[in-house]
């Protein structure tokens, strides 16, 4: 159910990406536009509409809040890949944007996929409502610079040059904003699209987001680089310190675990309404791309 369930979301989310870009102009911006958004498992976006789902609000309104993270997501991974970056030349298993093109196209591909995720939230079939799409475009703001995902890459990148390595909950403080930020907004969309409380689903998504990024460090160590898509070992070739470097490999998988079973607990009010996102977390650590 919950395979059938991401694939769905996935597809609807492609449509919908497909359908904002149709009016833009034939020109390799919008090839690369197109190129960075498709593939992936699409686990922002499903996080958005299952949330959604819980409290009434169904695709047709919350795939463009769904599409949007997923564009934001996107240029997040084209800019991370460039060469003053993680220098990068794989992604879900295909060249990565500056590879395939040339290095100022992606930057620009990133910047113009940044502005298109606020563009999709800002349209009123994301919400009738005005106080709404401010509401989501305030906190994807926030969640994506330099209070969250962007303070946690450049948290990231000053790590890799301190001359002491990271304590475990520097570690954890790092990947709450360069990881977690995005997903943490994405559990939230839903119940913001529905005027509810967002706390519930803030704390299963903190969760969850922490154990993406412990799931993460364990695949860079023993995954299948065939299977991820990606180069794998950057982090122990870079001498970073990660939550496998400072927990090993048992007790990083164990630490995993323990989130997983917080992220559930934090779904019990929906009753098994939320059983798609309790196997979502257990998929977040069973993956291996």
């Amino acid at each position: 159910m919950f395979q059938n369930a991401l694939a769905q979301a996935a597809d609807e989310v492609s449509a919908c990406l497909e359908q904002a870009l149709a009016n833009y102009p034939d020109i390799a911006l919008t090839h690369g536009m197109r190129y960075a958004v498709s593939g992936g498992k699409r686990l922002r976006a499903f996080l958005v509409v299952e949330g959604a789902r819980l409290y009434g609000v169904y695709p047709r309104q919350s795939i463009w809040a769904a599409a949007a993270v997923e564009a934001l997501h996107a240029y997040s991974l084209v800019h991370d890949d460039l060469p003053c970056m993680d220098d990068d030349d794989l992604r879900r298993g295909q060249p990565t944007v500056h590879v395939k093109w040339d290095e100022a196209t992606a930057v620009l591909v990133g910047d113009a996929l940044q502005s298109f995720a606020f563009e999709l939230l800002a349209r009123k079939e994301c919400s009738p409502n005005t106080e709404t799409r401010i509401e989501l475009i305030q906190s994807l703001a926030k969640a994506a610079g330099g209070q969250g995902m962007v303070l946690g890459q450049v948290q990231d990148i000053a790590a890799e040059t301190a001359k002491v390595p990271l304590r475990l909950e520097q570690i954890i403080e790092l990947q709450a904003n360069k990881t977690g930020a995005l997903i943490q907004w994405s559990a939230m969309a839903g119940p913001i699209l529905a005027g509810q409380d967002v706390s519930s689903l803030r704390q299963y998504a903190a969760a969850l987001g922490l154990a993406f990024q412990i799931a993460d460090d364990i695949m860079d160590v023993e995954g299948d680089a065939a299977k991820a898509g990606k180069r794998l070992n950057k982090d122990k070739d870079a001498g970073k310190a990660t939550f496998v470097s400072i927990l090993g490999l048992d007790e990083a998988k164990k630490r995993s675990r323990e989130l997983i079973d917080e992220a559930e607990a934090a779904l019990a009010p929906f009753g098994d309404k939320a059983q798609n996102l309790r196997e979502a977390a257990r998929f977040v650590i069973a993956r291996e791309s």
